[in-house]
């Protein structure tokens, strides 16, 4: 499975960027997508995830500025991002995962996102 992530890039405070990532190489579609990030010196961190029925999950600190979608017969996830902070600025890394009879978790290979005051 790969995971092909795209959309990050330079933007100043208070714009807006829209990250993408597909699956591709799985015969079946993944329960869970998302979206974690990790600054420079921190760890990696949730930013939001959803499930194949929907439901969501953001991190406190993007609530009401980012939008996490899905497309399930693209297996793809998206993640739009409002209002973006100096303090977003971080590397985007999509995972999915998936448990049939054992789990399946992949990564994506990161896209930087540099938000400029």
């Amino acid at each position: 499975v790969q995971l092909q992530a795209s959309g990050g890039g330079l933007v100043q405070a208070g714009g807006s960027l829209r990250l993408s990532c597909a699956a591709s190489g799985s015969t079946f579609s993944f329960n869970v997508m998302g979206w974690y990030r990790q600054a420079p010196g921190k760890q990696r961190e949730l930013v939001a995830t959803i499930t194949s029925s929907g439901s969501t999950n953001y991190a406190d600190s993007v609530k009401g500025r980012f939008t996490t979608s899905r497309d399930n017969a693209k297996n793809a996830v998206y993640l739009q991002m409002n209002y973006l902070k100096d303090e977003d600025t971080a590397v985007y890394y999509c995972n999915v995962y998936t448990r049939r009879f054992r789990d399946y978790n992949y990564w994506g290979q990161g896209t930087q996102v540099t938000v400029s005051s």
